[in-house]
């Protein structure tokens, strides 16, 4: 055993959260220690999940207009794809993001041990690097950022090399004739969305009614009327019993009222059934910290732990599982253990689904309205009158809004169409910002684009839609 390191902040793995909290402890002048076993940060959203899924939906999307532009009166030649180059596009991606964190981790001076920890108890790791040698760490405040990992189906524990995690989907190893992905949720759609447009023909299985599930039915139906197109089949109310792994492929059986095909073969399949917090293995037994039976570590508004010595961020501290939530929990985490006054209280936090259409939504949905009981108005105003959604030949998108119907305060935003993603920020700002309609309204949105449903929507609410005509109720 070497000698014994010691800091003023441990930040326990460099994803997101971790990097983030890292680098703005750094700014604010304390000694930081990062320890993650990759060369520079980044985690699995840089390394294996949102970016290199993002560059492979570019190309997706690339493929999908070449191919429907014909409707315009421009025809594309079958394309040809190089695999190794795609694979080695998507890689100078990943491999710039993360070497331009390496550097900005560098300018602040933060230690980066390439290893993984373990808790000896509330104030010392021991850290293991990756040649296999040992030290111990002694902190004063440590921030847990150790991320999650793919779910897996013990039941559908299958020793093949085709059945895929969502990490091995991204290696792009080849295009397969015939994939199978197992859950409709976001990861799912995204990597069936790839492989779609670069040839497989792609089946989707989920044992609920719906896809997307936590997404407002309205939304996620203006996509699963996009995919039935795309894919070859979406199999909903449907389970897999039984997977066998053959020469050929994998042999998949299923269960379900509308399967007309109860067993079938397929070249590669993708277990994409949702994630588990990473908060086993790592020693937290010999700390004070509570971990609830979904496996999260339980943490309080400043995401400090039931140890005061240890904060937690990001997917190891609940749902949702998503990168941004993890960067700005790790802001206040750090100006917890900094001594400002501070705490984590979104009104909002944002999702979406880069599928095509994209779908995101943000604070309160329609859905969970109506489980709380919750009175609210609703308005929905369709793509098909936005003159920038005709420009573009995609007028299958809705944008809504869920509004107090005493103030007009805008409570929930969803929507779902091209550049979802990048236009949920003025919902999720509006929001924060305890806008009400007539702010949205009043608002001068620039056209023709497709923000300017946003202005509509909340016109609507006072029955003066310009491109929605809604008769006025007679009068009883």
């Amino acid at each position: 055993m070497s000698e014994i390191l010691k800091t003023h902040l441990a930040v326990i793995g460099a994803g997101p959260g971790g990097y983030a909290a890292a680098f703005l402890a750094a700014d604010l002048g304390l000694q930081v220690t990062v320890i993650d076993p990759e060369k520079n940060p980044g985690g699995v959203c840089l390394y294996r999940g949102c970016i290199p899924s993002k560059a492979l939906l570019h190309v997706a999307k690339l493929l999908n207009e070449a191919q429907e532009a014909s409707n315009w009166g421009v025809a594309f030649g079958k394309p040809k794809i190089d695999l190794d180059k795609l694979r080695s596009w998507k890689d100078s991606v990943v491999n710039r993001l993360t070497g331009g964190l390496g550097i900005l981790s560098k300018q602040r001076k933060i230690n980066h041990l390439r290893a993984t920890a373990t808790f000896l108890d509330a104030g010392t790791l021991q850290v293991t690097h990756i040649d296999g040698g040992k030290q111990k760490l002694k902190f004063d405040y440590a921030i847990l950022a150790t991320g999650s990992r793919p779910a897996k189906i013990p039941a559908l524990s299958v020793d093949s090399p085709r059945v895929m995690t969502s990490t091995r989907a991204l290696n792009l190893e080849d295009i397969p004739k015939k994939l199978l992905i197992v859950g409709a949720g976001y990861i799912g759609l995204e990597m069936g969305t790839v492989y779609s447009a670069l040839g497989s023909e792609v089946y989707v299985v989920e044992m609920l009614p719906n896809i997307l599930p936590g997404a407002d039915l309205d939304l996620s139906n203006v996509l699963y009327k996009r995919l039935q197109k795309k894919f070859a089949a979406i199999m909903l109310n449907t389970r897999v019993t039984e997977m066998k792994a053959r020469k050929d492929g994998v042999l998949v059986k299923f269960e379900g009222e509308n399967v007309s095909e109860p067993e079938q073969l397929f070249d590669r399949v993708l277990i994409s059934v949702g994630r588990t917090p990473n908060s086993d293995g790592i020693g937290l037994e010999n700390t004070g910290v509570k971990i609830d039976e979904k496996g999260f570590v339980q943490v309080d508004e400043q995401r400090r732990t039931h140890e005061p010595t240890i904060y937690a961020i990001g997917d190891i501290a609940g749902e949702p599982m998503l990168a941004h939530k993890a960067s700005h929990e790790g802001f206040t985490a750090v100006e917890a253990i900094a001594g400002e006054k501070t705490a984590f209280e979104p009104a909002a936090i944002p999702a979406v689904v880069f599928t095509d259409p994209e779908i995101a939504w943000a604070g309160l949905t329609e859905t969970e309205a109506k489980k709380s009981g919750r009175k609210v108005e609703v308005v929905r105003f369709p793509w098909a009158a936005s003159g920038r959604a005709i420009t573009m030949d995609r007028t299958d998108g809705l944008t809504k809004l869920i509004i107090d119907p005493d103030s007009k305060r805008i409570l929930g935003v969803g929507i779902a169409g091209a550049g979802a993603g990048e236009m949920i920020s003025e919902g999720v700002l509006a929001i924060e910002m305890a806008a009400n309609a007539m702010d949205l309204k009043m608002t001068i949105h620039p056209h023709p684009t497709l923000s300017e449903t946003i202005m509509e929507s909340a016109e609507m609410i006072f029955g003066t839609s310009t491109h929605i005509y809604r008769p006025k109720r007679k009068p009883k």
